[in-house]
């Protein structure tokens, strides 16, 4: 994705320096290369589709009850902190997803790209059409 004056927004370089990374780390796991005992990305890639799955649906839920606490404290500073750590855990935990399946960040940026401008409850009824199709 680019920005209107046709370069990258910083959002697009980081997220896709860090799938670059987590790509070149699932590449590595799969010649044999990355230790699960010693790469936390390769343990996640280890554990398949399903265990990588199941990482998500925990993280979701971590952030889920951490945002639950955060509004309960007016988001105090430190909850703050602990909100943007467990998104950042998601996050990750969402690239790592995205590279099991040979996709990309810049995919979804593409499809939210796509959406923009479109009423959310527009294309939520466009995609249960296209369902029943």
């Amino acid at each position: 994705m680019t920005s209107a004056a046709n370069k990258p927004s910083a959002l697009d370089s980081g997220l896709a320096h860090l799938a670059d990374v987590i790509d070149q780390r699932r590449d590595a796991f799969k010649a044999g290369q990355a230790d699960p005992k010693t790469s936390y990305t390769a343990l996640l890639f280890s554990k398949g589709d399903d265990g990588i799955l199941k990482k998500i649906g925990e993280e979701a839920t971590e952030a889920v009850m951490v945002a639950k606490d955060a509004r309960n404290s007016n988001l105090a500073p430190e909850q703050q902190k602990f909100l943007v750590g467990e998104m950042a855990d998601l996050w990750f935990h969402c690239l790592i997803t995205l590279s099991q399946f040979n996709l990309r960040p810049e995919d979804v940026i593409s499809e939210l790209d796509r959406r923009l401008g479109t009423s959310g409850i527009e294309e939520k009824a466009a995609r249960k059409a296209a369902d029943k199709e």
